[in-house]
């Protein structure tokens, strides 16, 4: 049998006895891939609980006491202590829950909170009790003061209407001088009289001073003055009948000095008439004797 030449002019190579052969096992083939590792599923490592309010709540809670032993900061101490307790409740229901690890400061916080707000409570109370005192304590001075300036005042009136007396009446001025003014009495001055106007009315003033203490008395009065109906200061009437007599020197224990003093008052204002006198103006005030003329 004989083969074809092919058209191009090359021979055909001959074929082997292996391509002729049907049972012959077919040629290996590739090497195949090498195989990677058996993929893992990732490792689910536990996650770190996070750190609740248990921190701040202690924080807070020794802020709170701390400020509270202060004398003049107590008064603040109420709110980081009450921060602390509301943080520290909080911290302890995440700890509960699992949610954090600082269960022990949370609750040191709370404890530390209600001490804070037992120390502000505590302060505020004794302070308001202090103060209370302090301001009963003025009042009650205050009320010392009024109560002693209304008895003053009282006895001021008492006194200066003690000072105010009837013709004829007594006063005591200390020492144990008293003092009696007489109801005036018409007083005729002479042609040579001096305070004395024509038309005006005339009177005489008999004073009394008796030393009913045991020691003798240096009187210095000085003149009595005599006011008239409306007020107004008389005048001195000096004649030459020698019926005036000027009361000065000492006055012994168990002795007593007169005095007669004249004085002129208008025409309309001589129905009444007031002396005022003293037997020492350093000393008292002068009294004063009132009342309607003869």
């Amino acid at each position: 049998m004989t083969v074809s030449t092919p058209p191009d002019g090359e021979k055909p190579v001959d074929a082997t006895p292996d391509d002729r052969d049907p049972w012959r096992p077919p040629p290996p083939g590739p090497a195949p891939a090498s195989r990677g590792p058996h993929p893992m599923e990732p490792l689910l490592l536990p996650q770190p609980r996070a750190v609740g309010m248990g921190i701040p709540a202690l924080v807070l809670g020794v802020v709170g006491v701390a400020v509270g032993m202060l004398v003049f900061l107590f008064w603040v101490s109420w709110l980081p202590s009450l921060l602390a307790v509301v943080f520290g409740c909080v911290g302890l229901s995440r700890a509960r829950k699992g949610l954090a690890t600082d269960k022990g400061m949370a609750l040191a916080g709370v404890v530390l909170g209600g001490c804070g707000l037992l120390i502000a409570i505590g302060s505020g109370v004794f302070t308001g009790f202090v103060v209370k005192a302090m301001v009963d304590d003025k009042r009650e001075q205050v009320e010392e003061v009024r109560a002693s300036a209304e008895a003053q005042r009282k006895t001021s009136e008492a006194e200066e209407k003690a000072r105010h007396l009837s013709f004829g009446a007594s006063y005591a001025f200390g020492d144990g001088l008293k003092v009696t003014v007489a109801k005036p009495e018409p007083f005729d001055p002479d042609s040579f009289a001096t305070g004395h106007e024509k038309g005006n009315k005339a009177f005489q003033v008999t004073i009394t001073v008796a030393n009913t203490g045991t020691e003798r008395f240096e009187l210095d009065p000085g003149l009595p003055r005599v006011n008239d109906a409306d007020g107004a200061t008389t005048e001195l009437v000096i004649d030459g009948s020698g019926r005036q007599k000027i009361i000065s020197g000492y006055v012994l224990p168990g002795r007593q000095v007169v005095g007669k003093y004249a004085y002129s008052l208008p025409p309309d204002a001589a129905g009444t008439m007031e002396v005022e006198f003293s037997p020492d103006e350093e000393q008292w005030e002068r009294s004063y004797w009132s009342g309607p003329t003869p």
